[in-house]
């Protein structure tokens, strides 16, 4: 069985920055500060690395796990609110063809296991999901709550790729990260695992050239490009 882990922000969809302006509102109300993170860069690390980052640049000073823990409560509290603005200036979307190919996907469910692999904690995950319509896809997954290094988190996701769905062992070149940035990449590689950057997110394609994923896609609407690097026959057409 061909496991693949998506990343969410970037690769699944593009949330209109959501997530930032949540986090920024997090950190002022626990806080009672003005200062945010417009500064920092998110992508492809952890909420937790994120959320760490984000209190220091605010306050000045290393943060307690108290501090992060009373963050996310809060990050949690107030990005349904982001979500939705972002809904209603039409500034939350889909990744081009991302829909063809899960349900494409997913109607292999003998070959193919589908997941997430994100450094969103996993309540923030399923917010930002909501509303495209794709939790259904992912009944599970690894998050930025169980662990701070996201190599570590895609371990725990074939974890429950393997309990889920019942198999005795995993080859890892059998999993696929799938990821918008190079640190997506990275975290695959050093995880053990192959792994597939789409220009669909925040990152340059340069960048993730030099990022030497195994591959390398605009976008998810070759769904037979994806098949073929999954090993994956094409579906037959039935005749008229």
């Amino acid at each position: 069985m061909k496991i693949l882990l998506f990343d969410l922000d970037g690769t699944l969809v593009r949330a209109g920055g959501a997530g930032r302006k949540a986090l920024n509102r997090a950190v002022q109300n626990v806080f009672k500060v003005r200062k945010d993170c417009g500064e920092l860069s998110l992508a492809g690390k952890t909420d937790l690395v994120n959320f760490a980052e984000a209190i220091e640049h605010a306050v000045g000073r290393k943060p307690t796990r108290r501090d992060v823990d009373r963050v996310h409560e809060e990050y949690i509290r107030v990005l349904p609110h982001f979500v939705r603005v972002s809904l209603r200036a039409k500034r939350y979307e889909l990744t081009a063809g991302i829909e063809g190919l899960l349900k494409a996907l997913a109607a292999r469910k003998d070959e193919v296991a589908l997941g997430l692999g994100t450094g969103n904690m996993e309540r923030g995950a399923r917010i930002k999901l909501g509303p495209s319509g794709l939790n259904g896809y992912f009944p599970w997954g690894g998050y930025g709550s169980d662990a701070y290094h996201r190599h570590l988190l895609l371990k725990k996701a074939v974890a429950r790729a393997k309990k889920h769905h019942r198999l005795r062992r995993v080859d890892p070149r059998d999993v696929y990260v799938v990821g918008d940035t190079p640190l997506d990449v990275a975290a695959g590689k050093k995880a053990g695992y192959r792994t597939v950057a789409v220009g669909t997110g925040f990152s340059t394609w340069a960048a993730l050239r030099r990022s030497k994923p195994d591959h390398l896609a605009k976008d998810f609407r070759n769904v037979e490009a994806w098949l073929r690097w999954l090993s994956l026959k094409p579906a037959t057409r039935k005749k008229r």
